[in-house]
C-alpha cells in the first residue's frame, strides 16, 4: 500500500493571499499530495512581531481562502501550542498525526537559504522531504551553497511543468520547484488596506471581506 503524502506549509499568512494558494496548488499536483497542511505560526521567530495580526485572525483568513480547495486543510497545530513557533516542534507533532505518511515541507528559496538559523535544523532535513519553490528576486540555483553545498547531492531540479517520478523520492531528499509564481507580498497587502487601496485579486473575496469586517491592518 502506497504512502499518503502530506504536505506541511507554514507561515505567518498575514495575510494569506493568492500566491500562497498558487504555489501550494502547483506543489500539490506535481508531487500528488493527498493533503496540503496550511499552519499559521503563533509567534514566528525570524519575524518581528509588530504588525502581524492575531493568530485567530490568520487562522480564520487561512480556512477561508482553502475552502475551495479539496485538498488543502487549515491547522491550528502552531497556534494552539501558544510557543514560538520552530518548524522541528511541528514536524514532530505532524508526524505523529500522520505517522505512515510521507512529509513534504514547502517553502520558499528565501527561507530555504537561512536553513542554518533554524532550530535543530539537521534533523528536520533528515525527518523529511524538502519542496524547495523559487520566488521573484531570488534565484533558486542558490539553494546549491546552502550549507557549503554539503546537501548539494540530495537535491534534484524539476523540470518545469513535470510531475515529479516517485521513484526519485528514494534517490533525492531535496526537491527545487520552479514555479511561475504570482508577484504578491503580505507586505504590499498591508500597506494597500492601510492606504485604502484595493487589493481584490490579491486575496481571496472571503479574506477581502474579512479584513474589512474586522479593521485589519488599519494601523
Amino acid at each position: 500500500m502506497e504512502k499518503e503524502r502530506i504536505g506541511l506549509f507554514g507561515g505567518t499568512f498575514n495575510p494569506i493571499h493568492s500566491g500562497h494558494l498558487k504555489a501550494a496548488e502547483t506543489v500539490q499536483k506535481r508531487f500528488f499530495l493527498d493533503e496540503v497542511l496550511f499552519i499559521p505560526s503563533y509567534i514566528p521567530p525570524h519575524k518581528k512581531y509588530r504588525g502581524i495580526a492575531d493568530p485567530r485572525h490568520r487562522l480564520k483568513m487561512v480556512d477561508l481562502a482553502v475552502r475551495s480547495f479539496p485538498r488543502f486543510v487549515p491547522s491550528a497545530l502552531e497556534i494552539d501550542a501558544r510557543e514560538r513557533s520552530y518548524s522541528i516542534i511541528t514536524l514532530g507533532k505532524v508526524k505523529k498525526l500522520y505517522p505512515r505518511s510521507l512529509i513534504f515541507f514547502i517553502l520558499g528559496i528565501d527561507a530555504f537559504l537561512e536553513i542554518d538559523t533554524w532550530k535543530e535544523y539537521q534533523r528536520v532535513l533528515e525527518q523529511c522531504f524538502f519542496v524547495v519553490i523559487s520566488r521573484p528576486g531570488f534565484d533558486l540555483g542558490d539553494a546549491r551553497n546552502v550549507l557549503a553545498g554539503e546537501i548539494e547531492g540530495k537535491m534534484f531540479l524539476v523540470p518545469e511543468n513535470e510531475a515529479v517520478d516517485p521513484d526519485m523520492l528514494d534517490s533525492y531528499r531535496i526537491f527545487l520547484l520552479p514555479i511561475d509564481a504570482l508577484g504578491i507580498a503580505s507586505t504590499e497587502i498591508r500597506k494597500k488596506v492601510k492606504n485604502g487601496e484595493s487589493i481584490k485579486s490579491m486575496v481571496p473575496e472571503e479574506v477581502e471581506a474579512y479584513i474589512k469586517e474586522n479593521n485589519l491592518y488599519q494601523s
